[in-house]
C-alpha cells in the first residue's frame, strides 16, 4: 500500500477545500516547520484532525523540523532579482546603498570571494564578489543560547542567533556594551528569481549546518503529543547518530512518532547504511539533493538510495517537485506524471507534494493527479507480477 501525503500551507483556505483534499484519498498532511509551528497551526491541524476522524480515516500528521539546515533571513517583502543585480551579504540587516540578504552567521563565516551561494534550491545562484569592509557595531550584552529564536523578528533580521565574533575582536566598551565585527559581501545575481523569506541557503561545495535540534525543534517536539503529531520527519540527517538524537528526544516525551530522515547532502549519501539502520523511512528529498550533486547526476543518486533501500528493506519516499507545474496549472506535464510512476516502479512506500499543495492554486487537482498516477503504477507492478507467475 502505498502511502500519499501533501503539505498545509496558505493554500488550503477553508474546512471546505480540506475536506476536499482528505476525501481524494490522502495519507495524511504534512508542517513544513521551516516557515511556521505547531502553536500557529494548532487551528488548521484541529481542522484537519475533525474532518479525517469524521470521514472514517486516521489523521497521520507529518512534522517536518528545522534541523540544521540553513536559511535566509525575513524580508520586508520579496525581491525579484535579475541577472547583474547586486546584493549586500551579512547576518543581520542594517542601512546599506544596496538589498541585503541576510544569512545565519555560520553561512556568513564560511563564504568567501569567488564562492557560489544557491538560494531556494538552486533556483537563484550568487556569487560572492568581494569581501567588504566590515561593519563594527555596538551590542548590549545578554545570555544567548546560540540557538534560533522560534518566533518571526520584526522586518527583515535574520532568525537565528547573533553573530559569531572571532577571538580578539570583541572589547569590552563597558559593563553592558561590546563592540561586534559583521562581515560583510557584495554578490552577484547569476541567475535570478525571486526572493523571498526563510528560503534555503547554501554555498557550492561546502557543508554549513546547524544544530541536529533547534530550540523551535524542541519546543515543537513538545506540543506534538498534545496535538496529534503522528511523523516526525527529519531533514539535513548526516548519519545514523542524528536520528538516534531525535529518537531519544521523542522517547523523552513520551511519544509515539515514526521518523522520515531527509537524504539531503553528500554527507548523508556517505552515511546512508547507517540512517537506514536507525530511521522508520528515508525519505529522497530531491531538492536540496539536487545542490548536493550536480543535477545530471540526481535521477542516479535517487535510484541508487532506492536499490539500498530495498535491499535492507526499509521503506523509503519521494518528494520535491513531483508536479510543479500544477504551482500555477491545472494539468500535470507528462514528465511529472512519469516521474510519480517511475517513483512507484522503483519501490516508493510514500510520496508527498510540497508546493504544489501549499502554495499552489489548485491543491486538490495536484493530489488527485498524484494518487491516480502512483495507484495506475500499483496496478501495473501487481499486472506484472501476475503475468510471471
Amino acid at each position: 500500500m502505498i502511502e500519499y501525503y501533501a503539505t498545509a500551507g496558505p493554500a488550503w483556505q477553508s474546512p471546505e477545500q480540506i475536506e476536499k483534499i482528505v476525501k481524494t484519498g490522502l495519507t495524511g498532511i504534512r508542517l513544513n516547520l521551516s516557515h511556521t509551528s505547531l502553536e500557529a497551526s494548532r487551528e488548521r491541524i484541529q481542522c484537519y484532525r475533525e474532518i479525517a476522524e469524521r470521514l472514517g480515516k486516521k489523521p497521520e500528521i507529518i512534522m517536518d523540523l528545522k534541523g540544521p539546515e540553513m536559511r535566509v533571513g525575513w524580508l520586508k517583502s520579496r525581491m525579484q532579482l535579475w541577472p547583474g543585480n547586486e546584493l549586500i551579504l551579512k547576518a543581520k540587516s542594517s542601512r546599506e546603498s544596496s538589498p541585503v540578504l541576510c544569512a545565519p552567521p555560520a553561512i556568513i563565516n564560511a563564504v568567501e570571494p569567488g564562492d557560489h551561494i544557491l538560494v531556494h534550491d538552486g533556483i537563484i545562484e550568487l556569487e560572492a564578489v568581494e569581501e567588504l569592509e566590515p561593519e563594527i557595531v555596538m551590542n548590549s550584552v545578554q545570555e544567548t543560547t546560540g540557538e534560533p529564536e522560534s518566533g518571526k523578528p520584526d522586518g527583515d533580521e535574520q532568525a537565528e542567533a547573533p553573530a559569531e565574533m572571532p577571538e580578539g575582536e570583541a572589547l569590552t566598551q563597558s559593563p553592558s556594551e561590546t563592540q561586534e565585527i559583521r562581515r560583510r559581501f557584495r554578490l552577484r545575481v547569476v541567475r535570478g528569481g525571486i526572493l523571498n523569506s526563510q528560503q534555503s541557503i547554501k554555498i557550492v561545495g561546502k557543508e554549513v549546518y546547524g544544530p541536529v535540534l533547534t530550540k523551535a525543534d524542541l519546543e515543537n517536539l513538545d506540543l506534538a503529543g498534545e496535538l496529534g503529531i503522528t511523523i516526525c520527519m527529519q531533514p539535513f540527517v548526516r548519519d545514523g547518530a542524528d536520528v538516534e538524537a531525535l529518537r531519544e528526544a521523542i522517547k523523552e516525551r513520551g511519544l509515539d512518532m515514526r521518523i522520515f530522515a531527509k537524504i539531503e547532502s553528500q554527507t548523508g549519501l556517505q552515511n546512508l547504511d547507517s540512517i537506514i539502520e536507525t530511521t522508520d523511512v528515508v525519505v529522497i528529498a530531491r531538492g536540496d539533493l539536487g545542490n548536493a550533486v550536480p543535477l545530471w547526476q540526481l535521477p542516479r543518486v535517487q535510484k541508487e538510495i532506492a536499490e539500498k533501500c530495498r535491499a535492507h528493506g526499509r521503506p523509503f519516499m519521494v518528494v520535491t517537485q513531483m508536479l510543479q507545474s500544477m504551482v500555477s496549472r491545472a494539468v500535470p506535464t507528462r514528465a511529472e506524471v512519469s516521474d510519480i510512476f517511475n517513483a512507484v516502479l522503483d519501490g516508493a512506500s510514500s510520496v508527498m507534494l510540497t508546493a504544489e499543495t501549499s502554495i499552489g492554486e489548485h491543491p486538490v487537482e495536484a493530489v488527485e493527479y498524484l494518487i491516480k498516477t502512483a495507484e495506475e503504477g500499483r496496478r501495473y507492478l501487481e499486472e506484472s507480477e501476475a503475468s510471471r507467475g
